[in-house]
């Protein structure tokens, strides 16, 4: 477990980088650029969310994230 949570935090720190240089952009692409395997993405963005760090909307069937 506590490796699991290792790597959600590690992926969650990516994804705040991606975002940090990157501005906002959609999900799907900062997916592809940053290729983390299985859910990671999915779960990493949770954690910035529930840390209240990542602005995330939806338009259409597009969703654009980025930092607070």
């Amino acid at each position: 477990m506590e490796e699991l949570m290792s790597e959600i935090g590690s992926s969650a720190g990516e994804i705040y980088n991606y975002l940090n240089v990157n501005g906002t952009t959609t999900f799907s692409k900062m997916k592809k650029d940053l290729d983390l395997k299985g859910n990671f993405a999915d779960l990493g963005l949770g954690w910035l969310a529930r840390e209240d760090k990542v602005s995330i909307s939806r338009k259409g069937t597009s969703v654009s994230v980025s930092l607070k």
